[in-house]
């Protein structure tokens, strides 16, 4: 591609998308809120390789609970927060594998514990 039509083609994609309504967006809550919630997710799938003997599942079922309803909460608010929605979605599919392994390490996995004591002693 030569110079001038590279040159062109930079401008255009920074004219599109480098605008004044888009650092108006930037600069509003409706960005930094879902920005700075992306910690709560982040946290979650790091967690996700920690002992499941830590999980607090009273904790976990209250951000699946959280997250359910703020995903409803950005869709209801004019302009839809997308940002807010997606944020949300990663966090329910990250607490929604904690409370998976909350399970299975303190109910569902002490039944193959007591199964497997029993044939063992049998």
């Amino acid at each position: 591609m030569s110079q001038p039509a590279q040159r062109a083609a930079t401008q255009s994609l920074i004219s599109k998308y480098i605008n004044k309504e888009t650092l108006k967006y930037v600069f509003t809550t409706h960005f930094w809120g879902p920005v700075s919630n992306f910690g709560i997710p982040i946290a979650a799938i790091y967690d996700l390789k920690k002992d499941p003997e830590m999980i607090s599942g009273p904790m976990t079922g209250a951000l699946v609970i959280y997250s359910a309803v703020f995903m409803r909460y950005a869709l209801a608010v004019q302009p839809k927060n997308f940002l807010l929605f997606g944020c949300h979605v990663v966090n329910e599919a990250a607490q929604l594998g904690q409370a998976y392994r909350y399970l299975d390490y303190h109910h569902l996995g002490l039944l193959n514990k007591k199964s497997d004591a029993e044939t063992k002693t049998a």
